[in-house]
């Protein structure tokens, strides 16, 4: 089991009640919120919208993560952006998660390298970007580490109440995904009481949607912390 568990807040703006505005505003309350409450990343995963949106939604993002910061040095909490490394530079973001069919994490700082020293973004953005990948066997874990990502999101690891059609990859492939030389975090199905099971099969942490944004976030940190 890892000495602290990681946690992974992984944002769905659709989920919250109301109007466009109602959501967006009920998101960033959360991402305040999840900050707050020492969570380690948030994905802005708002697939759903145009690149100018994105673009916005992950600038007011940050720009929450960076007030907290000046009122609290000690705060760490990280903002990646779902496969968009461009958004990422220009709403500097901490980095990127990539899908298991996205670009490699090479190519990632290849194209956070390559965004020129005269520009905004790199000004703003000059460290080496945190990279996640998701993974959905140990095979694609292993391609992860050789690729240098910061860590793996292995999923699903559950059956999911919304996604019954989906098959869980169980706890067995997930132990076996944590014997490879990268942190690993599980997803998929992620509750309470199963979360520590995950942690006992070797699993550095946490990632989910509904655990965290359907509950108040910071009991929800304090019991995972606390397995």
């Amino acid at each position: 089991m890892a000495d602290r568990c990681l946690l992974y807040y992984i944002t769905d703006r659709s989920a919250f009640p109301g109007d466009e505005s109602s959501r967006r505003h009920r998101l960033f309350e959360k991402i305040h919120e999840a900050a707050k409450a020492g969570v380690d990343y948030i994905q802005l995963r708002e697939k759903d919208l145009p690149t100018r949106d994105l673009e916005s939604l992950a600038k007011q993002a940050t720009a929450i993560l960076q007030k907290l910061r000046t009122e609290n040095r000690e705060l760490r909490t990280a903002l990646l952006i779902n496969s968009r490394t461009d958004v990422a530079l220009a709403a500097e973001a901490d980095g990127v998660h990539l899908r298991s069919d996205d670009i490699s994490p090479k190519e990632v700082r290849d194209l956070w390298d390559k965004c020129g020293a005269g520009t905004p973004a790199r000004q703003l953005s000059p460290r080496d970007p945190l990279i996640a990948v998701s993974c959905h066997s140990p095979a694609e874990v292993a391609q992860a580490a050789t690729s240098k990502a910061t860590f793996a999101v292995f999923a699903p690891v559950f059956e999911k109440k919304d996604a019954p059609a989906v098959q869980p990859i169980g706890l067995a492939a997930l132990a076996q995904a944590c014997r490879t030389n990268i942190p690993v975090l599980a997803l998929g199905g992620i509750t309470l009481a199963n979360a520590h099971s995950c942690l006992d099969a070797g699993a550095a942490g946490i990632a989910a949607i509904r655990l965290f944004q359907g509950n108040n976030i910071a009991d929800v940190a304090q019991q995972l912390r606390n397995l």
